[in-house]
């Protein structure tokens, strides 16, 4: 099967269907029953969707949803549509698996064997993160507080500047009349920026040709000088707030700047970073926790390795 999905809505006893390939699918209201599937612990054997003549259950999808990572789940959680796409994939998933299961695919030596080798890797890594996993209460407010003044470097940001744009294109290789049309617009577009009461992001809707932009009324958003062009850091860093430049010419076309807002070199505050400084700090406690337990390991188990016969390992045919 493809990673295309066919879909064909139908209404089937309270469900709502789609097909992928020859597998009909069917699956209940989304909104309330798959969030439970994520944060409720009640109704566990609630069925949730079906595959084929498959039911799954509120409990099954939540232990799949319980393997993503915290940031996936939230994310999950929040956006109803992300989560139906991927229940989707899960149920396209089980679909496969039904069918090599029919098929006793999992029966043939050489898959069985690859089998064994993936079951086997995949206990150790859950075993040892189980061994290493980082206490709970780890780490202290005291703790993260010592972490964020020995690394306060690494929480400084530059000088910011918030900027939004006209945009009139121009590539490099355009013709004479290409060019004539868009020095045509950009002499309408300057003259519409000095008339009285100009509102510059009411004129970036109608007339900037960066579409993405030009919907926000012309905001870039915030960006450092290092993530700016030479031609237009030399600009904007001169700005003041407000201030709306001359055309600024670069090789895809004119550019007018205006600075909406600045921020000044700082540190970012503790309370901004705590969350992702705790996943950090719990990380690198699992890594060095996992690291000593193996040492540990090899220190009551001392490996013993055949070199001779280790070296004929990569020697093919020999």
């Amino acid at each position: 099967m493809g990673d295309s999905m066919e879909r064909y809505p139908t209404r089937m006893f309270g469900y709502r269907s789609f097909r992928h390939g020859s597998i009909r699918f069917a699956l209940l209201p989304f909104a309330a029953v798959l969030t439970a599937a994520i944060s409720c612990r009640t109704h566990a054997a609630e069925v949730v969707a079906k595959v084929g003549s498959t039911e799954v259950t509120v409990e099954e999808l939540r232990a799949y949803v319980e393997t993503l990572s915290p940031p996936d789940q939230a994310a999950l959680a929040k956006d109803p549509a992300l989560l139906s796409q991927t229940v989707r994939v899960y149920l396209a998933r089980q679909a496969v698996l039904r069918e090599a299961m029919s098929t006793r695919y999992d029966q043939q030596v050489n898959v069985k064997a690859q089998l064994d080798r993936i079951r086997d890797q995949a206990l150790i890594e859950l075993y040892l993160d189980s061994v290493s996993k980082a206490p709970e209460g780890y780490p202290a407010d005291s703790e993260v507080q010592a972490t964020y003044e020995a690394n306060k470097a690494a929480f400084e940001v530059p000088r910011q500047f918030r900027l939004a744009q006209i945009y009139v294109a121009l590539q490099k290789s355009a013709d004479k009349a290409a060019e004539e049309r868009a020095r045509k617009k950009l002499d309408e577009t300057t003259k519409k920026l000095k008339g009285k009461a100009a509102d510059f992001a009411a004129i970036a809707r109608t007339d900037s040709d960066d579409k993405a932009t030009a919907a926000q009324g012309g905001e870039i958003g915030w960006l450092t000088e290092a993530q700016m062009t030479a031609g237009v850091r030399g600009v904007a860093t001169t700005l003041a707030k407000d201030g709306v430049s001359e055309p600024v010419k670069l090789d895809d076309g004119w550019h007018i700047l205006k600075l909406l807002e600045t921020r000044p070199p700082g540190t970012r505050p503790l309370a901004e970073v705590r969350d992702a400084l705790v996943v950090q700090m719990r990380a690198q406690r699992s890594r060095e926790s996992r690291q000593a337990y193996l040492a540990k390991l090899l220190e009551q188990n001392p490996p013993a390795i055949n070199e001779l016969a280790l070296s004929r390992v990569v020697q093919k045919g020999r």
